[in-house]
């Protein structure tokens, strides 16, 4: 299993960079791989699904999220799967002087034959985080 943390901090207050990230769907704009991300069920609450399809590693794959869990203002718990991957997304928000801090962990289980892959993957893995943040940096910065 591979396990990433970030974080970001941003001037915005954080009901507002709460609102924004517990949809989703802003995966769009600020997460780079993100090729595509639909709601397909739900509410944006616990039991929500989306539809994402991203590029990683030169691939295009499809997986379906599933809102494990919120705590509202505060943090949303997501698992993504497919054939090849279990993923964990968990997205916390808290406040710091001056704004916000963003929290972003990941657990990338991969699956199959990739599993034996995932020492080499973790550095694709890195960069999927890295890109993230900048992105996510210059999407709150427009909140």
């Amino acid at each position: 299993m591979i396990e990433m943390e970030r974080e970001v901090t941003t001037a915005v207050a954080p009901d507002r960079v709460f609102d924004y990230l517990s949809d989703f769907t802003t995966t769009e704009q600020w997460e780079p791989a993100t090729v595509r991300t639909v709601r397909i069920s739900g509410d944006g609450g616990v039991g929500t699904r989306y539809a994402n399809t991203s590029r990683f590693a030169g691939r295009t794959s499809d997986l379906e999220y599933e809102v494990l869990g919120v705590t509202p203002g505060r943090s949303i718990q997501l698992r993504g799967h497919n054939d090849s991957l279990i993923a964990h997304d968990i997205i916390t928000v808290t406040p710091c002087e001056g704004g916000s801090k963003v929290t972003y962990r990941i657990e990338f289980a991969f699956q199959g034959w990739l599993r034996w892959a995932e020492p080499i993957l973790r550095i694709p893995v890195g960069s999927l985080m890295d890109n993230g943040v900048r992105g996510l940096q210059r999407e709150l910065a427009k909140l």
